[in-house]
């Protein structure tokens, strides 16, 4: 199992309506919050839907 913290950044499969695909992580629990980093905008993912999204964690 990954362990995910807060603050890193990852890609997802699907891009945000922007047209980014990076995320920063800013809550974690049940649900994963996570802020595009193009446009600011922040969505409430639960951590099934999460887990199968992630393409990649990117290290910065």
């Amino acid at each position: 199992m990954v362990q995910y913290e807060l603050g890193q950044i990852v890609k997802l499969k699907k891009s945000h309506p922007c047209g980014e695909n990076r995320w920063k992580i800013i809550r974690i629990g049940m649900d994963f919050r996570l802020k595009c980093l193009k446009c600011g905008r922040s969505v409430l993912l639960p951590r099934s839907r999460f887990e199968r999204r992630v393409k990649e964690i990117i290290d910065e």
